[in-house]
């Protein structure tokens, strides 16, 4: 056969398959009814009248729920070291493996003013501390203006605790994994506001997102008055927004002021 003829019928062979063809036939037709009875058929695999039992797949059992971990090993926390402790020994997050050190808090314990950020950058996890990069000198030097002071005057914390991948935003599962840590954070430092700084933390704090709509106006969070605001990263990106912050730190001065 020429090659044309080869591959010509090799199409038609193709296209029948593809028609749902599965089986060959003579030239020409056979009478099935001149078979004798007895005349053996074609041999084609035996298949059961009834399709075999399959066995059920084992289902692999649930391993614990992160979140209600977290929450049983935050309400056992009596005081600040232990919530660290807590926070140190939980294996549930994947960030955690990727950092090189639980970012807690930094600042004051006991502080009237307690500063929840987001997510700690690379600076925060070289250092184990929160708000220590570029963000974290402005964030003093806004402090300073209304006289107050890291080491004194404020309490710092997080969102998240461990650094999320090349500063990536966090996840709504991450934020609500950390959840619980967060609100005992709020309960054993006891501060008389909260300031809510950027979007994520509005999100875990406020279940709300808009940080420039939101910031300026006071509000509650776990029971305390909280004044959201702009992150000192967003600040850094956007020198212009630093109006509003100034009248938002000037509004805390107030309330602090006025008790």
């Amino acid at each position: 056969m020429e090659s044309a003829e080869y591959h010509s019928a090799l199409a038609a062979l193709a296209w029948q398959i593809e028609l749902g063809a599965d089986e060959c036939i003579a030239d020409a037709p056979v009478n099935r009814y001149a078979v004798p009875a007895s005349a053996p058929r074609a041999a084609r695999p035996k298949t059961p009248d009834t399709p075999q039992a399959v066995a059920p797949a084992t289902a692999m059992p649930a391993g614990p729920d992160p979140v209600a971990v977290a929450r049983d090993a935050a309400a056992a926390a009596q005081d600040l070291d232990g919530l660290r402790a807590a926070l140190a020994a939980f294996d549930h997050c994947e960030l955690k493996r990727g950092a090189r050190n639980l970012v807690f808090s930094d600042g004051q314990p006991g502080a009237r003013v307690m500063i929840v950020g987001e997510a700690p950058g690379r600076d925060e996890d070289m250092q184990g501390k929160p708000f220590v990069g570029r963000a974290g000198q402005l964030l003093d030097k806004m402090l300073a203006a209304i006289n107050l002071r890291r080491h004194d005057s404020v309490y710092i914390t997080n969102v998240l605790p461990w650094r999320p991948p090349q500063n990536r935003d966090p996840k709504p599962e991450e934020v609500a994994m950390m959840q619980p840590f967060l609100n005992r954070h709020i309960e054993l430092a006891n501060p008389d506001v909260l300031v809510i700084a950027g979007n994520h933390s509005c999100q875990a704090l406020l279940g709300k997102r808009g940080i420039t709509r939101l910031r300026g106006d006071w509000t509650e969070a776990q029971g305390k008055p909280a004044l959201p605001m702009f992150h000192p990263a967003y600040l850094l990106r956007n020198p212009a927004a630093k109006r509003e912050a100034w009248a938002d730190l000037l509004s805390l001065q107030a309330r602090l002021r006025d008790g």
